[in-house]
């Protein structure tokens, strides 16, 4: 499988509880690998829809900047603070 990666997915800073306090999310794989294993909530709505997402954009069904946009919704829905350089 090739994991897409582009300029769509502009990086972006998640700040987190535990010893590595700053994650970096650089890519669609670094997003879906941070919603399966490092989110605090596996209910929520914004969360399920960012998995979706991540999911869509890594085969190419959506662009990478749609599955950006719902990690971010789904971090403030989670309360993860969200560092972005626009």
């Amino acid at each position: 499988m090739k994991w897409r990666t582009s300029a769509e997915f502009a990086p972006l800073m998640l700040v987190v509880n535990g010893s590595e306090k700053y994650k970096l999310v650089a890519t669609l794989f670094q997003a879906a690998e941070m919603l399966t294993a490092g989110w605090p909530i596996d209910d929520g709505e914004e969360y399920l829809i960012a998995i979706r997402a991540c999911r869509n954009a890594i085969h190419g069904e959506i662009p990478a900047k749609d599955a950006r946009a719902a990690l971010i919704r789904a971090a403030d829905e989670a309360g993860i603070p969200v560092i972005t350089v626009h």
